[in-house]
């Protein structure tokens, strides 16, 4: 698939982010903002999405914004603020990223202890769910809105000792079909992104073993996320693409 946009498709558009603090979500940030979007930063730590503000600013993109929110204590009115103040700041939304996720404890299934189920369920599947209800009012008054999930390999096919969190990934799967299937008379376009073996903190967390010479960066997978996130994508719609291909 050609993943090619224009240098400024995302001009004059207003992107939220979560988990922009590292990783893939921080990339994405950076990568939206050189396209010219006004970017969201959502995360649990400040000083971490500070370090994203100030190498958009030093780039000279469009100023971000940063909405500190810990996912795993926020609750439904929470939400709702942040909704209420992205609309009185930026008067509009167009898209977002939905790329905080917490990996848990990789373990048995008769093992996986309840706090951790409830702690991963909490920020991968309720956390984004209240958030797309509070912003989808954004989104509608928003010509060509997106809205982007992030699955798993793991969230396709079930894995050994991958419990909480394939389940998880297999919730948001659901999520974005069901929210596809509702939204697809309107201009609203709902897809989600498998990265794949990507160089994060979470990949390292997971296989601490590995050599990380031979993973992709997050930025050598940008183009999908740029591309399901700008105008040229209006066709895509309810897809979850695998952002490393198997050939």
């Amino acid at each position: 698939m050609d993943y090619s946009v224009s240098v400024d498709t995302l001009k004059n558009k207003v992107i939220l982010v979560t988990g922009a603090g590292d990783g893939i979500g921080k990339q994405a940030a950076l990568t939206y903002a050189a396209h010219g979007a006004t970017v969201i930063l959502l995360g649990r730590t400040v000083k971490k999405l500070e370090k994203t503000y100030d190498e958009i600013e030093a780039a000279g993109y469009p100023q971000a914004a940063i909405v500190p929110l810990d996912m795993l204590g926020a609750t439904k009115q929470h939400y709702l603020d942040m909704a209420e103040t992205i609309e009185g700041q930026f008067g509009r939304l167009d898209g977002v990223l939905h790329s905080a996720g917490l990996l848990g404890v990789l373990s048995p299934f008769d093992q996986i202890g309840e706090d951790t189920f409830n702690e991963v369920m909490q920020v991968n599947v309720k956390a984004q769910f209240m958030l797309t209800q509070a912003i989808l009012p954004l989104l509608k008054k928003t010509e060509n809105a997106r809205l982007v999930f992030t699955s798993s390999t793991v969230g396709h096919s079930g894995r050994a000792f991958w419990g909480t969190y394939a389940i998880s990934k297999f919730a948001t799967e659901g999520m974005m079909q069901v929210l596809a299937d509702e939204l697809s008379e309107t201009t609203i376009r709902v897809n989600a992104i498998n990265p794949g073996a990507t160089r994060t903190g979470m990949r390292a967390k997971a296989y601490p073993a590995e050599d990380v010479n031979q993973l992709k960066t997050p930025e050598e997978i940008m183009p999908l996320y740029l591309y399901l996130m700008a105008p040229e994508s209006q066709s895509v719609h309810g897809q979850c693409i695998d952002a490393q291909p198997k050939h």
